[in-house]
């Protein structure tokens, strides 16, 4: 085995650096016939797809998995040694990345890791799969790509859906015009995760700092340890960017865009009497330039009446559009077999050190998901309004953003949300500028809005401001 250039792993002033991660990263040249090493970091749910897509891809050998839960290690170590294979073990996923004998990692943890697992493990010298949403706020997005793009490392987005058969639109059409209003939406049904009466013990079995990791060691206040923290902004970005990013991704791609010239959002967590703290109805508008203006509505109540799992649509001047859904192959859109056809785009690029040979490389991941975060910050700095008031704060957006709010209304009312006691979070238009991501302005909602999207971090879990 030949090595390659050596990169110091060491980072100035940072606790993991010292004892526990200083290590010279190898990379290998891979000959056509060898076997490409991976392991996957986090796997209790996505991650465990990820382990089942690898064994079927040939020329690939699970060799290490990580997680901060050692129940689901020691199932991940059984279910190897069923298959007759071995797998290494660890906890901490800086061990792990300190193994020379791992080319790669998928990394399927809960959004606050994500980027952060992904800059040490190219600083190790390690290829990346990360799996959506890419960040847990806009500065570190930025940084996951700048830490592939400086340590050479092919690093793919795990959206199975991005850029397959989405075909482009023109932002004008003969016979239609230009077009104004793209809408896309999401109607996706949760039940309410309940209410605790005090801080709960976590798992025996999970390492509690490790799982916190970058975010902050709070006392855990939810019932249902595992997938819940979806719905707490100091672990996960909630419905929008746990399957709403695949709604943002498919319209900014269909329209040739990069990031909007502004963004807003309004929404609430309704009749949920529980510890859960994201958006359960929500709708965000984004204003490209040059660009129309696009809509986005998310459902979680029970409710049947409302749009489609997913719709999308554009209105031109003259005329209306309909947005196609991505599909994997064969149409299976977000089904095993395109998280195979992901894995394996991402492998062939891993031999080939083309990372233009990747269908969804870090940067695309980056942009959709700056959406995201656009959104739920505009509401997170957000004021409670009437519903009228809400109304009146999207009027002047056009008949479209108006029958997106009407719609909006008629589904919290038929769900049994009385508007004489609830109130709407209405979040004010946030501009933001291209070049640095960060929001423009002097208000006191613009500085908290850029310190979300800056975000915090715990030493010695640190996304650093220079990768």
């Amino acid at each position: 085995m030949r090595k390659v250039n050596r990169r110091s792993f060491i980072k100035k002033g940072s606790m993991l650096v010292g004892a526990a991660v200083a290590m010279a990263p190898h990379a290998r040249v891979l000959g056509a016939n060898e076997d490409l090493r991976l392991a996957t970091i986090g796997f209790r749910g996505q991650g465990g797809l990820h382990i089942n897509v690898l064994r079927q891809l040939p020329g690939v050998r699970v060799v290490a998995v990580c997680d901060a839960d050692r129940s689901v290690l020691d199932r991940g170590r059984a279910q190897a040694e069923k298959l007759g294979q071995k797998v290494d073990t660890y906890v901490d996923l800086r061990k792990l990345l300190e193994n020379k004998n791992i080319d790669a990692v998928t990394v399927a943890t809960p959004d606050h890791w994500h980027v952060l697992a992904t800059v040490w493990a190219c600083q190790a010298g390690k290829d990346v799969y990360v799996e959506k949403p890419l960040s847990h706020n806009i500065f570190e997005g930025r940084k996951a790509v700048e830490a592939a793009e400086k340590y050479g490392r092919i690093a793919q987005w795990g959206n199975q859906n991005h850029g397959h058969r989405t075909g482009a639109m023109h932002l004008e059409q003969e016979g239609l015009g230009k077009i104004r209003v793209v809408w896309t939406s999401l109607n996706s049904p949760r039940q309410s995760i309940g209410r605790v009466d005090g801080p709960q013990k976590p798992p025996e079995s999970v390492d509690y700092n490790l799982w916190c990791g970058p975010a902050p060691l709070e006392p855990l206040m939810r019932k249902n340890f595992h997938y819940d923290w979806h719905w707490f902004w100091y672990a996960a970005t909630g419905e929008i960017g746990n399957n709403g990013v695949y709604q943002l991704d498919a319209a900014r791609l269909r329209l040739g865009q990069r990031l909007p010239k502004r963004a807003m959002s309004l929404g609430g967590r309704f009749l949920f009497d529980d510890d859960g703290q994201t958006p359960n109805t929500q709708i965000a508008l984004f204003q490209f330039d040059p660009g129309p203006l696009m809509i986005y509505e998310m459902r979680e109540l029970p409710s049947k009446q409302g749009p489609k799992m997913i719709s999308r649509g554009a209105k031109y001047e003259r005329g209306e559009s309909s947005l196609p859904e991505p599909q994997g192959p064969e149409g299976d859109r977000g089904g095993f077999s395109a998280h195979k056809g992901q894995m394996f785009n991402f492998l062939s690029a891993v031999r080939s050190r083309k990372a233009s040979d990747l269908r969804a490389p870090l940067i695309e991941g980056h942009l959709s998901t700056t959406l995201v975060h656009m959104a739920n910050i505009s509401y997170r700095v957000g004021t409670p309004r009437s519903v009228d008031a809400a109304r009146e704060a999207v009027q002047d957006q056009g008949s479209e953003a108006l029958e997106v709010f009407d719609g909006f209304r008629e589904h919290l009312k038929v769900n049994g949300v009385d508007f004489a006691k609830t109130q709407v979070v209405v979040g004010p238009w946030l501009e933001i500028d291209p070049k640095t991501e960060r929001f423009v302005g002097s208000s006191e909602q613009v500085a908290k809005a850029n310190e979300l999207a800056r975000g915090r971090y715990r030493d010695p879990f640190v996304v650093p401001e220079t990768v």
